[in-house]
């Protein structure tokens, strides 16, 4: 394949900060210290366990506090990460992937267990920085388009990244421990080609613990059912509602189903809803509706919705037709929590990780929501703690006029949208760091 324009997809992040930059795992060291947190501001939030986790909002760069525990008084290196999947089963992974990829060895140690990466996190890592440089120049001048190259460079830090995480996929046997790359955004209204690019993408990367992202577009539906039929792993991204939720879990329930392989446990997928997202677009709905009724609802709208997806997902995994799947080693499509960042400042920084922890979830978290959850998250489970309150949140909304499907797939067109041109943008930089270098490109 020459050029893979049959590749890539979604999510937004930021990349490590350069005062965390170990270079090798000799001087890798743990920071105990943090900076000093501002005030908390909670005018938009109410006291509700569905809206209002913590008031500690935290500012400053990624450092990873390890506390002291064991009965033998040595000393054992946890923190509250290792809590979230020890006691509450949920697997913090972490949302971004640069270069040196050993960057990510600290955070293993902190207790990470998997990565997901997309177009936007690609592009601002490849777009500034130096570490790509030598690859890129080798590759075009043996012959590489630009695209081809930038794949080439995005599957390298894959491979790198599952190697890295491949003790706990063998400790887990196959149960965590993943890394995720996406195909092109391109292709999000591409059902064939999304096959294509998915069997590619996992031929190429070659690496049992790595996810294909697919989007969950209506178009890549039935992409993601014939992919998992072919025996390979999906994390299914852009889900924002729960009709498009349960339209992702019959495909991958059909996909299993048509697979025709007598052991199903080697096939695994994790279903990406967006969280964050959905507050910054139905809070200016609210604030455009401008009853106190509405502006109560502020902040609410995300974690009630993602409570009812947890419960769609016990429902659509249980019963005669799961348990046939499970008899030839089927393994549940967990739900993963993606967009995790809080966009309000005015809003707690763990609003969407502390009120969404359950078993058999996975919370994928950039830096900001990674570093304050270490730092003043509390793990209990939470996820299906008030589900009554989850379903009158939910239908207030409705009764306001809020269409949760038109938001949904408002919300899919935007992210679509977005890392199409995060995509495009990168392709453009490459260009132009080829004609710095005064390459000369077919």
């Amino acid at each position: 394949m020459a050029t893979i324009s049959k590749l890539s997809n979604p999510n937004p992040v930021a990349s490590l900060s350069s005062s965390f930059k170990p270079r090798s795992s000799s001087s890798l060291k743990c920071f105990v210290g943090f900076p000093t947190r501002p005030a908390f501001s909670s005018k938009l939030v109410s006291s509700s366990s569905l809206s209002s986790i913590n008031t500690h909002p935290f500012r400053g760069s990624l450092v990873v506090r390890f506390s002291l525990a064991d009965g033998n008084g040595s000393s054992v290196k946890r923190t509250t990460l290792h809590d979230l999947y020890e006691k509450e089963g949920q697997s913090p992974w972490y949302d971004n992937l640069c270069r040196p990829v050993d960057d990510l060895l600290p955070l293993i140690a902190s207790g990470v267990r998997g990565v997901t990466s997309n177009p936007a996190i690609f592009q601002k890592a490849i777009s500034s920085s130096i570490a790509y440089n030598d690859q890129f120049r080798e590759l075009v001048q043996s012959g590489k388009d630009i695209e081809s190259a930038y794949w080439e460079l995005v599957v390298k830090d894959i491979q790198d990244a599952c190697k890295l995480f491949e003790p706990i996929y063998d400790q887990t046997d196959g149960g965590d421990g993943y890394v995720s790359v996406e195909v092109s955004p391109r292709l999000a209204d591409d059902t064939n080609g999304t096959i294509e690019a998915a069997k590619y993408l996992h031929e190429v990367v070659d690496r049992p613990n790595v996810y294909i992202k697919i989007p969950a577009t209506a178009p890549c539906i039935p992409s993601i059912k014939e992919v998992i039929a072919n025996g390979i792993s999906v994390n299914v991204t852009l889900i924002f509602s729960l009709a498009r939720y349960e339209a992702v879990i019959d495909a991958y329930l059909d996909g299993l189903e048509a697979s025709g392989l007598s052991d199903l446990s080697r096939v695994t997928s994790v279903a990406s809803f967006f969280v964050s997202r959905v507050d910054t677009l139905i809070d200016k709905m609210l604030e455009m509706i401008g009853t106190p009724e509405a502006l109560d609802l502020r902040g609410k709208a995300a974690v009630a919705q993602a409570a009812l997806a947890y419960r769609l997902y016990q429902k659509k995994f249980s019963g005669p037709r799961w348990e046939a799947l499970v008899k030839k080693g089927a393994k549940k499509q967990r739900l993963l929590w993606a967009s995790t960042s809080v966009k309000n400042p005015a809003y707690p920084d763990t609003l969407y990780v502390a009120p969404l922890i359950g078993p058999d979830t996975v919370s994928t978290m950039p830096d900001q929501a990674l570093q304050a959850f270490i730092d003043h998250g509390t793990v209990s489970r939470t996820i299906d703690a008030n589900v009554s309150e989850a379903e009158g949140i939910y239908s207030a909304l409705e009764k306001l006029g809020i269409d949760w499907g038109k938001v949904g797939s408002q919300l899919e067109d935007e992210g679509v949208e977005s890392f199409k041109k995060s995509f495009d943008s990168l392709l453009d930089t490459l260009q132009e760091k080829a004609n710095t270098l005064k390459f000369v490109i077919s």
